[in-house]
């Protein structure tokens, strides 16, 4: 059941999203040179490794393909596009392909770059049972994020407070609570976003 909501409601917004998407891919080019899309390998489910959509944000020369160094406010790496579509999150849009293809889901724990750090150290060193979230396909929003746990992890306490949620997620899946998830998530954006 998840997995055809998943299909369905990815294609769909897909169709219904795509004069949107090649607005935004229009303006990336004409500001920046460099590809769209953005890529990077991220974690997956049962610990594959899978490639990741978005649209890029930063200049092609200061974009890091290892996730290790992450985004700040006032990022001078970003675009003025980027930043745009980062406070908006309509960067993670190209991650609709990502559930088409199987390798991410609409809810899940959000996938991180492998190797991603947490206040300089590596997230399976501060929280032991962090693989465990990775059972489940990753999703485009989760329940850490509907809650508000997003941007850096300068601190072990936001990284840990970010796991739990996941790992509750895991334990407690019910259709119902990806319904509110999604709901909570696009309540959220359309106030206006809270990326960077």
């Amino acid at each position: 059941m998840k997995r055809s909501m998943d299909i369905s409601i990815s294609a769909l917004a897909l169709v219904v999203l795509m004069p949107l998407l090649l607005a935004i891919a229009i303006m990336i080019r004409v500001e920046s040179a460099g590809p769209v899309f953005f890529r990077q390998t991220r974690w997956g489910r049962n610990g594959s490794r899978i490639t990741i959509f978005k649209f890029r944000s930063m200049h092609k020369e200061t974009c890091d393909l290892s996730g290790v160094v992450q985004t700040v406010r006032n990022d001078p790496r970003v675009t003025r596009v980027g930043r745009t579509i980062r406070r908006l999150n309509i960067d993670e849009l190209p991650q609709l392909l990502n559930v088409l293809m199987g390798d991410m889901s609409l809810v899940g724990p959000r996938c991180h770059a492998v190797g991603m750090l947490a206040a300089g150290i590596p997230y399976e060193d501060l929280v032991p049972a962090y693989h465990e979230r990775h059972c489940m396909r990753p999703g485009m929003t989760g329940l850490a994020q509907m809650r508000g746990l997003r941007g850096p992890t300068d601190r072990p306490s936001k990284a840990r407070a970010r796991i739990a949620c996941d790992l509750y997620y895991v334990k407690n899946y019910s259709i119902w609570l990806d319904f509110r998830i999604i709901l909570g998530t696009l309540y959220t954006e359309l106030r206006g976003g809270k990326g960077f």
